[in-house]
């Protein structure tokens, strides 16, 4: 079994409007579904125990880029977008927060009585998961989200949240049941993040004498744990700064999306009507569908596809989301039809600014990037838990610094 790393994230509290949950939901979806037709359900489970590409994901969504609330946003919109159609998708989602997350039994092995799966094997997973997280290893994080998703066929992945009142952050865990062996006996090959003192391990081998005068977790005594391979620690800044972000990899799409006339896209693309704005947002998109594990280890740039809740770093651009979930949704069902043209052509938008990206230069600044957002947010629809944009006071037009 892979454990397959864990993100620290500043706590915040609060909801997520309407009006962004239900975008949220059919976003998140319709990128699902997009992974399932080129590549799989198992790499949507794969992708899902990857922390650095599910913070992209939730910034692409629309989420506040650093916060910890992405976790129950995300898995939330997931969940509501993707079980309706699990039967056709072959994927399932239990668990969540609080209450829902004690109810992760019952989903599971009501799941197990549809597709024939071992449903006291998913149930034993999913609580072992949680026990070695919150008690194996204590490092003051007390598990309150957990969420389980599975295939059809039994692979699995775990993502759960643990939150420490007394430093202000959560820390996400991932799992991932490719090569399962066992849970516990051996620590972490090895581990990123700030050190924050001595934490008692039970999975070290040198915890054995502990282990045999402690009640065995779940009632078991699975023999390891294995490596924890990623961590990702977010700044408590809420706003996005430019050392938080790819400014090559951003500038490349931006370039893409303004620079060259749309209708050069065309023939390559088969997205006519679309505006500079919303391709960019798309290229991102793509990006989350098709991009390799190495293109996430900068998530906040991809909340320059659809802008943050709190309004960092711009407000949500609500009429640039619609068309983004428009044309997803349009190319799925079509591809589902045996036309996949559209899917296709989003892939090469990836290609087209990875190829960009190559020989591009930012001379510019991040700041006037976000500038123009917000000096174009009402255009766009542009919307905050707080409200609707309003015009920027004492803010100058002009173009973006990254394009020069």
């Amino acid at each position: 079994m892979q454990r397959s790393g864990h993100a620290d994230l500043p706590l915040h509290y609060g909801t997520v409007p309407r009006w962004l949950a239900e975008r949220m939901s059919l976003l998140g979806g319709a990128i699902v579904e997009a992974i399932v037709l080129e590549y799989g359900k198992a790499e949507v489970i794969k992708r899902l125990s990857d922390p650095a590409w599910f913070q992209s994901l939730g910034c692409v969504m629309g989420m506040d880029w650093h916060s910890s609330g992405i976790t129950t946003s995300v898995m939330g919109a997931l969940k509501s977008s993707i079980n309706p159609i699990s039967k056709e998708l072959g994927i399932y989602i239990c668990g969540g927060r609080g209450k829902h997350s004690r109810n992760t039994p019952n989903e599971l092995m009501a799941i197990a009585d549809k597709t024939g799966l071992n449903g006291a094997e998913l149930v034993r997973s999913s609580r072992l998961s949680a026990k070695v997280d919150n008690t194996a290893i204590q490092d003051g994080f007390q598990i309150y989200l957990h969420s389980f998703v599975l295939t059809d066929t039994g692979e699995w992945s775990v993502v759960q949240q643990g939150m420490n009142d007394a430093t202000g952050y959560a820390r996400r865990y991932h799992w991932h049941s490719s090569e399962l062996k066992s849970f516990t006996e051996e620590p972490h090959t090895f581990v990123y993040g700030r050190n924050q003192g001595q934490i008692l391990n039970l999975t070290a081998r040198e915890a054995d004498k502990s282990k045999n005068g402690i009640i065995a977790i779940s009632k078991e005594h699975p023999d390891k744990m294995l490596a924890e391979i990623k961590k990702i620690k977010l700044p408590s800044h809420h706003d996005v700064q430019a050392k938080d972000v790819d400014l090559k990899r951003l500038g490349a799409v931006l370039v893409l999306a303004q620079e060259l006339p749309t209708h050069d896209f065309e023939s390559l693309l088969l997205l006519e009507g679309l505006g500079p704005r919303t391709l960019q947002s798309l290229t991102l998109v793509s990006e989350v569908i098709h991009g390799t594990p190495s293109r996430f280890s900068d998530p906040a740039r991809f909340s320059f596809a659809h802008g943050g809740k709190d309004g960092h770093p711009f407000p949500v651009p609500t009429k640039i989301y619609d068309e983004s979930i428009d044309v997803l949704r349009t190319s799925i069902e079509k591809a589902k039809l045996g036309h996949s043209d559209k899917l296709k052509a989003l892939n090469s938008l990836t290609k087209a600014a990875q190829a960009l990206e190559k020989d591009f230069e930012p001379t510019g600044s991040l700041e006037d990037v976000i500038r123009q957002e917000r000096e174009n947010s009402r255009r766009y629809g542009g919307r905050t838990v707080k409200g609707k944009a309003k015009p920027p006071k004492g803010l100058g037009g002009g173009q973006l610094g990254l394009f020069e």
